[in-house]
């Protein structure tokens, strides 16, 4: 995580913009939930604008645009390429859990499109299924919207309470760890001291003589 927080942070704003944008847009488009998990991108992005590389207002409509878009993206490939998805193979290796998105779908209809922005692996399958499933797109659109809206603002504003939360806790960690190591040093002091007074005391002094010959 350091890694990737100081590789962003390294850049300048709209770079840190569309770089987290493209990650999620990608996990929704392209099943690369398997590859980069979107609540990641969020809270990332949300921790770097606490860190004042960019704007708190622009990261959240950033990962909101890029949510809704995602799955519209994602609703196309479904309505367009039907069944062939499911023959590919991360989800043949997921049949089981991709049979409980397909009955979400069809017994929720749109609110399942809501609810799966909120599970990790249904994410990018649902909005695919819901264009299988010709459900008409407006009402689709509508609770993609309403689902990427509460999500994206849930997970971005975590990463920046998070990071907020880090700084405290960062700066509380250096204050305790500096009088911890003043500590130690005082009883390694203290410990010395008393060991060469010991010492000292069990020295034989000059005016001892050896005993009787």
């Amino acid at each position: 995580m350091h890694a990737i927080t100081d590789w962003l942070r390294g850049l300048s704003g709209p770079v840190v913009y569309a770089v987290v944008g493209a990650m999620v847009f990608t996990e929704d488009a392209l099943f690369f939930s398997f590859f980069i998990p979107g609540e990641t991108a969020a809270v990332l992005g949300g921790f770097i604008a606490h860190q004042g590389s960019v704007s708190l207002g622009w990261m959240v409509l950033v990962v909101v645009c890029a949510a809704v878009l995602g799955d519209s993206a994602g609703y196309e490939i479904g309505r367009h390429l039907g069944p062939a998805i499911l023959r590919t193979r991360p989800l043949q290796r997921h049949a089981k859990r991709v049979g409980t998105a397909q009955d979400l779908i069809r017994r929720r209809g749109p609110a399942a499109v809501f609810v799966g922005r909120f599970i990790a692996f249904f994410r990018p399958l649902v909005p695919s299924l819901a264009g299988m499933s010709r459900m008409p797109y407006r009402r689709f659109l509508l609770y993609n919207a309403l689902g990427g809206l509460a999500w994206a603002f849930g997970f971005t504003l975590l990463g920046y309470f998070a990071g907020a939360a880090y700084t405290r806790v960062e700066g509380t960690v250096g204050r305790v760890a500096a009088i911890t190591i003043a500590g130690l040093v005082a009883v390694a002091l203290l410990v010395w001291f008393l060991r060469r007074h010991h010492a000292r005391g069990h020295e034989p002094s000059d005016e001892d003589g050896g005993g009787e010959r």
